[in-house]
């Protein structure tokens, strides 16, 4: 009997079954009217129209096998013929990523328009190739959203451009010129000016390099227990630090690190510690690297961008991507829902 036996192992086998496309012919009918004599012919199948045969499900997986995973054309080709049974040319890859183009950058548009309207703008950007020429790539995000662009610039026109004359209350970025100026305040990286403090000291510094540095560290430190201390205790902590660091700032280091330093932090002493009371802006502008990592990992993969459209789709796919996930989707979900969004879903 069955309850004279006793259970004593469960486990999961987990397995994939042979993966097929699945190809649907359609067939469309024409014909005369007896009555009037007009001709007549059955429209399309939604979502089936002539032209491609490749649908929506394939385009998502092409552009995140490329985008994400950083598939060059010949790989990928290569893969959908003995993975998943579909024979395509790299010609085809191409014309499938071109016809992607359009929906991804309206989306990323509408990502664009959601940084623009934030009170807090973080940017970074590093370098891209794009037909063999060195080109940008600049993100600029905020808490709920992450956009791409790269470009042939590396100047402050760029974020100009992209704000279309709106003005957040904070910028937060590293000592590059070009991403000063465009907020009513300013946040500096501190990650970056430790990073510099070490170098002073590395090159000889004891006057000014090592007590920043820890002037620096005692920031961070008040900083990580924002959430937990009052505002008037946060107003307190910001005007000691402002005080200490204008102390140091009278000394003059004997060696030429420190003095570049020192000359450094003068410049933009009012930046430094604006975190400390605004508990919505972070201290580092590591949000804004992490963003950028994974592009720098395609660019060595790939090599470089083939054409200027290449370049526009890229950035628009990792912007929808990148905003996607900090929205709980997976890259393919984010990509699905910009190439084929579900009709039973009313737009934002």
């Amino acid at each position: 009997m069955a309850a004279d036996q006793q259970d004593f192992h469960a486990y999961d086998h987990i397995d994939l079954p042979p993966i097929r496309p699945v190809v649907t012919r359609i067939h469309r009918h024409r014909g005369t009217c007896p009555c009037c004599a007009r001709g007549f012919q059955a429209p399309a199948p939604e979502g089936m129209a002539p032209g491609s045969p490749f649908g929506p499900g394939i385009v998502a997986l092409i552009l995140h096998l490329h985008i994400t995973q950083a598939i060059g054309f010949e790989r990928l080709v290569k893969l959908m013929d003995e993975v998943f049974g579909i024979i395509l040319s790299e010609g085809a890859v191409a014309n499938i990523l071109a016809r992607a183009e359009a929906p991804m950058i309206i989306a990323a548009e509408t990502i664009a328009q959601e940084v623009r309207a934030a009170k807090v703008v973080a940017s970074d950007e590093t370098s891209a190739r794009v037909k063999g020429k060195t080109w940008w790539q600049w993100v600029m995000h905020c808490s709920t959203a992450i956009y791409h662009v790269i470009t042939d610039s590396r100047g402050a026109k760029v974020v100009t451009g992209f704000l279309q004359g709106a003005t957040p209350e904070v910028w937060v970025a590293d000592r590059y010129g070009a991403q000063n100026g465009h907020a009513l305040e300013r946040q500096l990286c501190l990650a970056h000016l430790l990073r510099d403090a070490q170098y002073a000291i590395d090159e000889g510094d004891t006057v000014f390099a090592p007590p920043f540095k820890a002037l620096l560290l005692r920031a961070v430190a008040i900083g990580r227990r924002r959430e937990t201390l009052k505002d008037s205790t946060l107003i307190q902590y910001r005007a000691d630090l402002e005080r200490r660091l204008t102390s140091l700032l009278q000394s003059t280091p004997a060696t030429a690190a420190g003095r570049k330093l020192v000359k450094g932090v003068k410049k933009c002493r009012n930046d430094l510690f604006l975190f400390v009371v605004r508990r919505d802006v972070p201290y580092t502008n590591n949000g804004s690297e992490r963003a950028l990592r994974p592009s720098v990992i395609f660019r060595k993969v790939t090599g470089c961008f083939r054409s200027h459209w290449g370049a526009r789709l890229y950035a628009a796919a990792v912007s929808v991507i990148a905003t996607g996930r900090l929205r709980g989707k997976s890259a393919l979900q984010a990509i699905q829902d910009v190439i084929a969004p579900d009709p039973k879903l009313k737009p934002a």
